[in-house]
């Protein structure tokens, strides 16, 4: 085989991994895409399960034992 048919069927190998890494990269970039976007959905459902939290404890008495001598004091 000649030089330059040996360069010819590297050229070849090389132009098909180039392809092959290509389409590679393209569906990491789409995952990773998906990855992110899931990210961001499971910060936002954190961040309002937070702020509900928070509103829950706003509810709450600052002292409990103040509470309860309040609920005696009524009965």
């Amino acid at each position: 085989m000649s030089t330059i048919d040996e360069l010819a069927d590297r050229i070849e190998r090389l132009l098909l991994r180039h392809e092959e890494l290509r389409r590679t990269n393209e569906l990491l970039q789409q995952q990773l895409s998906q990855v992110s976007q899931e990210r961001d959905s499971l910060r936002q459902r954190l961040n309002t399960a937070r702020a509900r939290i928070d509103a829950l404890l706003e509810h709450l008495p600052a002292e409990p034992a103040q509470a309860t001598e309040d609920r005696q004091e009524r009965s």
